[in-house]
């Protein structure tokens, strides 16, 4: 035993502490009581553990708590721990803790022994001597030391003996969307065995909580990396529940657990990543208290065209490893490039190599070879021309933009790789800003990656915050090529640009930015702002967009009274919650602050930095946060106060957050607003509705025409046939539910999809369901019935009233509008289904067929007496007078149809209509019989009988 002792007290002092699984039982079963009383301490460590702790020369760290909540993408977490110093003199104490760099902390208490210090945040002065501070205390530091993404804050404090030292820190964040998922991070690095070491993170999301994952801990090498590598199980004693909106993961990890991941005590980061649901629509709208935060993230788009340009160092500081991992990144990302997408490479050190001469290439086969062969035997040699080469992929681009038919709605884009800072040509930070502003020009965006601590980051921050881009630092040590892949992910699926999100002047005030050059798969967009008028029921709000060839704009009412949904008071797992933050607010405010530094971090003029300065100060100050701007100041609350008590933040329901930098853009310009919608169009009375019932208008003659078609359940009705001449088809297709009690037919059927077809000028089609629109001209874009809509391309035009109807437009000479019928409470013998109605028919042509499309360029004549007698026409003015006889006849080319006369509603019962009713489902008024106008597919585009076409 006494040499086993010896051993492990040899390690111990190398070490810092002791590595025995034997002793962390000891700890765990003997030491992790209640540390309150130092005495009681004394009298319960066992004989070998408290002689290898007066070999100690630090205090101990009895508890480690992370408690966090997740509101809507909004976390406020709150970190306590407690450490013991059970020495005969006092010895310092260090609390470490690693935050994200995007969080603001916004509270810190300490509390050593019987002496109590809280933090204040003041305003940023000019240093001056610090007389007033402790002796035994050193203040706080929120940045410390820096890692990839991440700050340290760190208080050290003397800690007197036989007694303990508490701190608790406050900070809050907005989780960021990369790659489809929100991804919560805690870093858990207390450098040494805890006793009680316990995380728990609560998430509230009324949108719906889908994905949710805890991948196993992250070490800090591969710190940024959203991928993880072979085992992908949660960390030993993780829990995991949760509900359709509610979420609770905890980590509490015994002496023995963390031993066995790390005996040093750093065991990593602990990570949480899920997503929630969304579909294309106006996003989500979270109202509370007199502030809104917007999330707008669609879903179902196709991705826009790519025009890109990699620009690579390759100076002689790439030797070795960067340069390596450089070139397996970029292998790996041409074979993800679209064949839509164009591209070329530069290569620079102190001279700039392009790889295709005054152009761009598209994506082929052959191209990619040869591309692959430039990076292959690209060699570092020479100094960095950073200035040159951003000016020479300016250039490029800037001249294929100008030179090329290029897609009206692609995106362009510089990706800027480097491990150094200027060294040839122009080495001057401010000129080479000035120079790439200069060169871009707002044509497209740069984005800028850094590798390792030589390079000259907020160069790089600076270069992609003013050009609508992004940027990423990862350290030599790191994964570069995992890192630089998923970074491209990020940015390599567009799926929107030119984003513009309006709400009524009059209604709202401080927005936030509202208008982004492009939205990338996986990301999101936020805006929040103040309402000015708490009064108003509702809050409007449009969202204008482009997608390859279409238009998009969708709108929605949000109602403003949802206390309930956005007040998470007595929700389970929150109880302990304060529940009187705001959480929407602050959310705004961490945001407009986020904006007020990266406009004071672009701006040249002096004068506008003092004032953007001043503002972010003094929002930072009304909200308690900790800026590059405020100071943490430690004050005293005096002797014999209580110890600190844990202080649990806990608001409501949405969150809001740091302005994403992939989305960086421009804020609009005020006072230009959308252009009003066009006036609604007038649905005329020519339709197929209800079981389904058929109406077919007669302008000129002055009276309706109407009949029944008594399909089977599946059948496929062409409706409109012009496929030849228009390019236009519409065929409908029946769904069955049971007849009504006591009537004569055998079950009843309605429209259950609308499907639309044109191939001129292009070919597209559409499928309408009374939940959903599928619209695909080549690119397939799915629309929910349910959120208001408008989208436009060069030809269609689809806009969406929700819950409403569906008008459709082609070339604005052809106009339908599908009716959407729901019910809340359905008989057996109603279904959800769909009404269609010819609102303008002069763009096709006069061959054109269907069961409707036959009757639009075509007069029926309405004879004055019976079918066994002469006939004499009816004049316009006589056709009211005719009523009361039993049966009349109609002469529709050259046939002649019994009819009478009956009463149809329409518009979902909204109208009446007067119409002579022709029996037997049709038969002699329309042409051949009913099953000749049966379809085989909803996509068949025949347009004679007995004819099947497919567009």
């Amino acid at each position: 035993m006494i040499l086993w002792l010896w051993l492990f007290w040899g390690f111990s002092t190398s070490a810092g502490q002791p590595d025995s699984e034997l002793m962390a039982r000891y700890l765990e079963e003997e030491l992790m009581a209640d540390y309150s009383i130092m005495e009681q301490v004394a009298r319960r460590v066992p004989r070998q553990a408290k002689f290898l702790q007066r070999l100690e020369t630090r205090p101990r760290m009895s508890e480690f708590t992370v408690k966090s909540t997740i509101i809507s993408r909004y976390a406020f977490t709150t970190v306590s721990c407690t450490m013991v110093n059970s020495g005969s003199e006092a010895r310092e104490g260090v609390f470490e803790m690693q935050i994200p760099a995007a969080a603001f902390i916004s509270n810190f208490t300490m509390s050593i022994g019987n002496k109590t210090y809280y933090g204040e945040v003041t305003g940023k002065e000019k240093k001056h001597s610090s007389d007033d501070k402790a002796r035994d205390k050193k203040p706080p530091s929120p940045t410390d030391g820096r890692e990839n993404g991440y700050e340290t804050f760190k208080a050290s404090v003397f800690i007197p003996r036989k007694m303990q030292a508490r701190f608790l820190l406050h900070y809050e964040e907005l989780l960021q969307r990369r790659l489809g998922k929100y991804e919560y991070t805690v870093s858990i690095r207390p450098q040494q065995l805890v006793g009680r070491l316990r995380v728990e993170v609560n998430i509230l999301e009324n949108s719906g909580i889908v994905s949710l994952e805890v991948p196993p801990l992250r070490n800090s090498k591969h710190k940024g990396n959203g991928k993880v590598e072979g085992d992908v199980s949660p960390p030993p004693s993780t829990v995991v529940g949760h509900t359709k909106t509610l979420a609770k993961v905890t980590f509490n990890p015994s002496v023995v657990e963390q031993t066995r991941i790390a005996r040093n005590g750093i065991l990593g980061d602990f990570i949480i990543r899920y997503d929630v649901n969304r579909e294309l629509s106006v996003g989500d709208v979270q109202i509370l208290n007199g502030y809104f935060v917007h999330y707008f993230a669609p879903t179902d788009l196709p991705p826009l065209p790519k025009n890109v340009v990699f620009v690579l160092d390759s100076s002689a500081s790439m030797v070795g490893t960067k340069l390596k991992q450089t070139k397996e990144a970029l292998f790996t990302i041409l074979q993800d490039l679209r064949p839509e997408d164009h591209f070329n490479i530069i290569g620079f050190s102190n001279r700039i190599k392009v790889w295709q001469q005054d152009r761009l290439v598209p994506v082929t086969p052959n191209n990619i070879r040869d591309a692959k062969k430039y990076i292959h035997n690209m060699s570092p040699t020479g100094g960095t021309n950073i200035n040159g080469a951003l000016q020479t992929g300016a250039k490029l681009l800037n001249d294929y933009i100008a030179q090329n038919d290029i897609d009206a709605r692609s995106v362009s884009l510089i990706i800027f790789l480097t491990d150094g800072r200027p060294t040839v040509g122009e080495t001057q930070s401010s000129k080479i800003l000035t120079n790439t502003k200069d060169a871009v020009r707002d044509k497209f965006c740069l984005f800028t990656i850094g590798i390792g601590n030589d390079v000259d980051q907020k160069l790089l921050e600076r270069m992609a915050l003013e050009n609508c881009g992004m940027t990423r630092h990862f350290q030599e040590d790191e994964d570069a090529a995992s890192h630089l892949k998923g970074f491209y992910d990020e940015i390599g699926t567009p799926l929107l640009s030119d984003i513009r999100v309006d709400y009524p002047e009059d209604n709202v005030e401080q927005v936030t930015q509202n208008f982004f050059p492009n939205y990338f798969n996986g990301s999101e967009i936020i805006i929040a702002g103040k309402l000015i008028n708490r009064t108003s029921d509702s809050l409007h709000v449009e969202v204008t967009a482009s997608n390859s060839k279409k238009y998009i704009l969708l709108k929605t009412d949000v109602a403003i009274d949802l206390p309930s949904r956005n007040d998470i008071r007595g929700v389970p797992g929150l109880e302990d919650g304060k529940g009187d933050k705001n959480y929407i607010e602050r959310a705004w405010s961490y945001l407009t602050i986020k904006e007020l530094l990266n406009s004071r971090l672009k701006s040249d003029d002096d004068q506008e930095k003092d004032y953007l300065m001043e503002k972010a100060k003094s929002m930072a100050l009304a909200y308690n946060f900790v800026t590059p701007f405020t100071v943490l100041k430690m004050r005293e609350a005096g002797l014999h106060s209580e110890l600190p008590q844990e202080e649990f933040i806990s608001p409501s329901t949405d969150g809001i957050g740091e302005k994403l930098q992939s989305l960086q853009g421009h804020k609009a310009p005020p006072g230009i607003r959308r252009q009003q919608d066009k006036q609604r169009i007038k649905i005329s009375k020519t339709s197929a509705d209800g079981d389904p019932h058929f109406v077919i208008d007669f302008p000129s003659s002055k009276f309706s025409v109407c009949f029944n078609i008594d399909g089977e359940p599946g059948d496929i009705l062409r409706l409109v046939s012009d496929h030849k001449e228009s390019g236009v088809t519409v065929n409908g297709q029946l769904i069955g539910a049971p007849a009504p009690p006591n009537g004569h037919k055998k079950h009843r059927t309605y429209f259950s999809t609308i499907t639309i077809l044109s191939n001129k000028p292009e070919r597209s089609y559409l499928e309408i369901t009374p939940k959903r629109i599928i619209l695909d001209d080549g690119e397939r874009l799915i629309l929910s019935c349910d959120r208001s809509a408008v989208v436009r391309s060069s030809s269609l035009e689809v806009s969406i009233s929700a819950n409403s109807n569906i008008t459709v437009t082609i070339r604005d000479t052809i106009s339908f509008v599908i009716l959407i019928h729901h019910y809340k409470k359905p008989a057996p013998y109603q279904r959800n289904h769909l009404g269609f109605y010819i609102s303008n028919s002069k763009g096709l042509s006069s061959d054109s067929h269907g069961l409707l499309g036959q009757f639009l360029n075509h007069e029926v004549k309405l004879l004055q007496e019976s079918l066994n007698t002469s006939h004499q026409e009816v004049g316009q003015n006589q056709t009211e007078a005719l009523k009361p006889n039993p049966t009349n006849t109609l002469k529709v080319k050259g046939r002649l149809i019994p009819v009478v006369w009956k009463q149809r509603r329409i518009y979902n019962g909204q109208q009446e209509v007067d119409c002579w009713f022709a029996k037997n489902n049709a038969d002699k008024l329309i042409d051949g019989s009913y099953k000749d106008y049966l379809a085989s597919h909803p996509f068949d585009t025949g347009t004679s009988f007995g004819t099947i076409n497919s567009l």
